[in-house]
């Protein structure tokens, strides 16, 4: 079994039904789920002309291999109605891999550790509160470190319940 964290987010209708029915059905298609961090409000990165995302950080167990967890995150995001035309657009739901287990990969399709990890606060900010000490495996720094010393200043907001 392989350990993976992936990041859910979506700005698009009712975010926080949109990620709830993600999460279901990454447990049916790609493993257990053991943790999951608080939703968190952000603002959005890139294109800023949209509404706000609301995201979480997913820590799961899965039998799949890198390129076939990739192939069923796609899958659940086309199922889920993403359609993919422009860069930093709004969407439905956005499934990104950001760590498998201690693994450094890279192919055109998919990159771990995903590569933006230390440049947004949106990734940094659940991942600092789930496992503040887990070492990048490139970087070789703690969440909580490339959290204090990550240059974006966009606001992330926790959801209280």
């Amino acid at each position: 079994m392989n350990l993976a964290y992936l990041l859910l987010g979506s700005n698009m209708g009712d975010t926080k039904t949109q990620l709830e029915n993600a999460q279901q059905s990454i447990e049916n298609l790609c493993g257990t789920i053991l943790k999951a961090s608080p939703f968190y409000e952000t603002a959005p990165w890139g294109n800023t002309d949209q509404p706000s995302f609301l995201n979480r950080v997913l820590f799961i167990k899965t039998p799949l291999e890198p390129t076939a967890l990739l192939s069923a995150i796609l899958k659940i995001e086309t199922d889920m109605g993403r359609v993919r035309k422009e860069k930093y657009a709004a969407r439905t739901i956005d499934i990104d891999i950001l760590f498998y287990n201690q693994l450094i990969w890279e192919t055109k399709d998919l990159i771990i550790p995903h590569p933006e990890i230390p440049n947004r606060r949106f990734v940094l900010v659940p991942l600092a509160a789930m496992v503040p000490h887990k070492i990048h495996p490139v970087l070789k720094k703690s969440m909580q470190k490339l959290l204090e010393n990550c240059t974006d200043t966009l606001p992330v907001t926790l959801v209280k319940n």
